[in-house]
């Protein structure tokens, strides 16, 4: 993944915020609308492509276009490194490949343990019936 590569295909609107604020939110647009087409990116590969596209489909508009929005603060240029920030973390945690897990056995001892511990259970849901005279 190249992050300068793919911060240069980014592409930045800013809208008006939200909510109450009275006139200085009605007259500035503050709020930050960050667009990236994963599909016509040059700084990922196609396997990373795929990838993100899988991870990332619910977050994803019909064109495969991801979209993110913020609007935290009451300066453009803070809310554009905060999407910013949030769009490489985004980026970053769908290209982590989980490691695969190894198939293990339960050992003697972890067994014989489940075991006794179902025992005593079992005996201890007997003595709570009715006694036999």
């Amino acid at each position: 993944m190249n992050q300068e590569q793919i911060i240069t295909e980014l592409q930045f609107k800013a809208i008006r915020s939200s909510g109450p604020g009275g006139q200085h939110a009605n007259k500035v647009s503050s709020k930050v609308e960050l667009s990236f087409h994963i599909e016509a990116s040059a700084g990922l590969t196609e396997r990373q492509k795929k990838r993100v596209l899988l991870k990332l489909e619910n977050k994803l508009s019909k064109e495969g276009i991801l979209i993110l929005q913020c609007d935290e603060s009451r300066s453009q240029h803070k809310n554009k490194e905060l999407v910013i920030k949030r769009f490489l973390k985004f980026l970053e945690k769908s290209l982590l490949v989980p490691k695969a897990r190894k198939k293990s056995r339960p050992t003697r001892s972890s067994i014989e343990k489940r075991l006794k511990g179902k025992k005593i259970a079992s005996l201890k849901k007997l003595n709570r019936g009715k006694p036999d005279y």
